[in-house]
């Protein structure tokens, strides 16, 4: 078992109480000296069920028993309205063990092959791709450490028979047996059937996990090769042109990684098909919107742009007191680096008032080294800066005067030069 726990300082199973995870404990803590890492176990009560702190003290017990480390955490599992009380439970038990897992320590998880088939049955009819089918990965980051499952090659059978073979003692969860979720269903009612028709199909089943493991690994690969080809002229786009000579499934794969490399949502058939069609297939000077829940794709000239849905900015003015801030909800943070013979002269602005807005449309200025006028939305326009960030670039204000466009420019007469004490401005997106 211990090929398959990464290189970790410690290991904790996560555990429920249930059959799985006391079978799991109780494998590991008979093979402590050969793992060679130090073992405990961390057990998160949702609250949902009345007998939910007995199972808790019964976890508890089972440590003392076996004489290692235990760790009780409690969470509020109630799910919101449409919400399945399922994933809400989860979510809200991944969240704290994610949050509480130190620096290379290693959750362990009691997952098996079972389990591996109904994800993927699971998967399957919800019509997802290799990525989804490929089911729960043997080893995978989790938060400041790694998540490992190390049963994903074990059947449910065989963890019965450890636990008989060694007369152990577990918690039965009710909510195991509830057909309304559509794993128990799956598990009580249809894979039974599969079963007697076709012996082995869980064992078949989670195998072709492992093949779609493998596509979706060569996929990424493919796509990781695709963006270095595609770039645009920024960082968090790329270029149109060169999208349009790839095919559209090829095109539809390197499009879910970036998106998934920027942290962003991953959009569904329907939303990359109009990404397709409504950004990459508009006109040149059109300046078309994608959006999905928590994410947005736009597009300027020739630059597909990728960004988390973007607030209006404040308006009006605010006080500031000259130094690095963040601005919400601009969504960006300011930088300010005190130097010399560059960015603003700050003799200039000691003693008055500084302040910061954005722009509202109709501003000028004379940028340094320019001799003569220009609209903003000029000066915007001839750097490339797309329209929806014009906005959210902050101006910066002496005494009601403008005097820099932060990050971008100066106006003449502000700039310190020669040995002139300075502070550089940069502006960038959070």
């Amino acid at each position: 078992m211990k090929e398959w726990i990464p290189q970790a300082h410690a290991c904790w199973v996560a555990l429920s109480g249930g059959l799985d995870s006391v079978v799991l404990l109780h494998r590991l803590v008979t093979q402590r000296e050969t793992l060679g890492l130090p073992l405990g176990a961390v057990h998160v009560d949702h609250q949902l069920h009345p007998e939910s702190a007995q199972w808790s003290e019964r976890c508890r017990a089972l440590c003392r028993q076996l004489d290692i480390p235990f760790e009780l955490h409690r969470v509020q599992a109630r799910h919101c309205p449409g919400e399945s009380p399922e994933a809400a439970a989860r979510e809200a038990r991944y969240q704290a063990l994610r949050d509480w897992l130190r620096p290379d320590h290693c959750l362990l998880t009691a997952h098996h092959e079972d389990d591996q088939a109904e994800t993927l049955l699971l998967q399957l009819l919800r019509g997802s791709g290799p990525k989804g089918l490929a089911g729960m990965p043997a080893v995978s980051v989790f938060g400041r450490g790694w998540l490992g499952r190390p049963l994903l090659g074990v059947s449910r059978e065989q963890l019965l028979a450890w636990a008989r073979d060694h007369a152990l003692d577990w918690v039965e969860d009710p909510g195991n047996v509830d057909r309304r979720y559509d794993r128990n269903f799956l598990r009580h009612d249809i894979l039974p059937r599969l079963e007697a028709r076709w012996p082995g199909v869980k064992h078949a089943l989670a195998r072709a996990a492992r093949h779609q493991a493998d596509a979706a690994s060569l996929q990424d690969a493919l796509a990781v090769s695709d963006l270095m080809q595609v770039g645009g002229r920024g960082p968090a786009t790329l270029s149109v042109t060169a999208l349009l000579h790839y095919t559209p499934p090829r095109r539809r794969n390197l499009l879910r990684y970036w998106l998934n490399s920027l942290g962003l949502p991953t959009p569904s058939e329907a939303v990359l098909e109009q990404i397709d069609q409504a950004a990459l297939g508009a006109r040149v000077d059109a300046m078309p919107r994608v959006h999905w829940p928590g994410a947005e794709v736009r597009r300027y000239r020739d630059d597909l742009y990728a960004m988390r849905p973007l607030l209006r900015p404040p308006a009006g003015l605010r006080d500031w007191d000259g130094g690095s801030c963040e601005l919400e909800p601009a969504d960006g943070r300011l930088e300010v680096t005190p130097t010399s013979g560059q960015g603003l002269r700050r003799d200039a602005l000691a003693g008055r008032r500084l302040q910061l807005g954005f722009r509202t449309g109709g501003e000028t200025l004379v940028p340094a080294g320019r001799g003569h006028h220009h609209s903003l939305k000029q000066l915007f326009q001839e750097r490339g800066i797309p329209p929806w960030e014009r906005d959210r670039v902050p101006l910066v204000y002496c005494d009601g005067e403008l005097v820099a466009v932060a990050g971008l420019w100066l106006v003449e007469g502000w700039q310190a030069r020669g040995e002139e004490p300075g502070l550089a401005l940069k502006w960038s997106r959070l």
